[in-house]
């Protein structure tokens, strides 16, 4: 099949202005994160069949495919094809012309979502504390809460000594429980720096009354400082919000610009084919499989935002997000806003037939294809995790150089 194809400028020119555009790099993981545009998506060629319906609900969405001069683009656009995807076109030149075009290649894995954390820190000053510091608190038996904000299984793989688990957007709704004295500080803590700074930024702008602090880099920054992770533990948050808390979510992301909407307006963002729209239950999966709305998929609020390109790779697409107690969507909602994202939280929608199923979980790649995070797993060699930090430290220096990325922070 003959395929037409864009030239890096289009890419950037689509970029800059909002246009819908999934621009997929067709490598394995491992490849993907050696290098890639900001707001490139990685979806290997042979997991097109597992992954595309899902992750790009549009068929006449604009796609776009690149490569490193494998030779990946031609069999992608086929099986997209026959999956009746019908806006496919190439990079001319592949990876190689972005380069030479003088574009930005960023590495890893949820660059954008990771650069994003990164400026956020950079323009509000994320208060933080060394893993010297919590670890002479602990010592002190200070009164502090350690709050670990990853998935569940991360955390219980490996942890900081006595943290609770309370995934990224659980925590506005669920610090009152784990702090319940304001005069407890409360660490935030994931494994390397994102989701910590969204976390702890987010109590801060919610109004949390006690003092808060990240942990500065995470289980990486206290294992580099010779501290001792503890392992298996099961400890999780119970529900409860500080006074004020839900409403003062609601706030921070009507200040971000997010819009309310009812069952009418969903009904018009989903009757607009036009336009691809992304429906994400950020709730738990427990809650989740208990009852949904029909047509949203379940992604955990924090993840969400920290792998922002694997949930939903057609920039410049809409985000409906639904939570039946609202504070978890409106803190999600928050920071996709400030991503450059136009997102819509559905107000109420639980009194009618919900849908009883399990998450959609996608098959796992072959881990010979994936990329090794150097902030997961207890085997990571030091060199490794420092280069990921010093790598997140100039991210904010290369979104300037990029230009691309739209993001503001309120």
């Amino acid at each position: 099949m003959k395929l037409s194809t864009v030239t890096p400028a289009d890419i950037r020119r689509a970029l800059l202005l909002r246009e819908e555009i999934a621009l997929l790099d067709l490598r394995h993981e491992a490849a993907f994160a050696t290098g890639h545009p900001l707001f490139a998506a990685n979806i290997a060629v042979d997991r097109i069949a597992i992954e595309a319906a899902v992750r790009l609900p549009r068929k006449d969405a604009p796609v776009v495919l690149f490569d490193d001069g494998e030779g990946l683009v031609a069999a992608g656009a086929e099986r997209l094809a026959a999956l009746g995807y019908s806006n496919v076109r190439a990079l001319d030149g592949g990876l190689k012309a972005w380069r030479a075009a003088g574009y930005e290649v960023f590495e890893d894995v949820n660059s954008y979502s990771k650069a994003f954390g990164e400026l956020v820190e950079a323009r509000r000053h994320t208060p933080s504390f060394s893993a010297d510091e919590v670890a002479k608190l602990i010592a002190d038996k200070a009164n502090i809460a350690i709050l670990d904000v990853r998935r569940f299984d991360e955390y219980a793989t490996m942890n900081i000594p006595g943290s609770v688990s309370v995934p990224g957007a659980e925590l506005v709704l669920r610090a009152g429980q784990a702090a319940p004295d304001p005069d407890t500080t409360i660490i935030v803590n994931c494994a390397g720096r994102t989701r910590s700074i969204i976390g702890t930024q987010s109590l801060i702008n919610a109004g949390v009354p006690n003092k808060v602090r990240a942990l500065r880099n995470g289980t990486i920054g206290w294992t580099l400082a010779r501290h001792t992770l503890a392992h298996g533990a099961d400890r999780r948050g119970a529900i409860g919000s500080f006074e004020g808390g839900p409403a003062n979510a609601r706030d921070v992301a009507y200040h971000a610009g997010v819009r309310h909407i009812g069952a009418n307006e969903m009904s018009a963002l989903v009757g607009e084919t036009s336009r691809t729209l992304y429906r994400f239950d950020v709730r738990d999966a427990e809650e989740y499989a208990a009852g949904h709305i029909p047509g949203f998929r379940h992604y955990p609020g924090g993840q969400l935002v920290q792998e922002t390109d694997m949930a939903a790779p057609v920039r410049g697409a809409r985000i409906l997000l639904t939570d039946d107690k609202g504070v978890r969507a409106d803190i999600t909602a928050s920071w996709l806003a400030q991503m450059g994202w136009e997102v819509y939280v559905l107000e109420g929608g639980y009194a009618g037939t919900l849908e009883v199923s399990p998450p959609l979980v996608l098959p796992k790649p072959d881990p010979a294809h994936r990329y090794r995070r150097p902030y997961e797993g207890t085997d990571i060699a030091e060199r490794a995790m420092q280069a990921y930090l010093d790598w997140e430290y100039g991210l904010v220096d290369q979104l300037r150089r990029d230009g691309t990325h739209g993001f503001y922070v309120i």
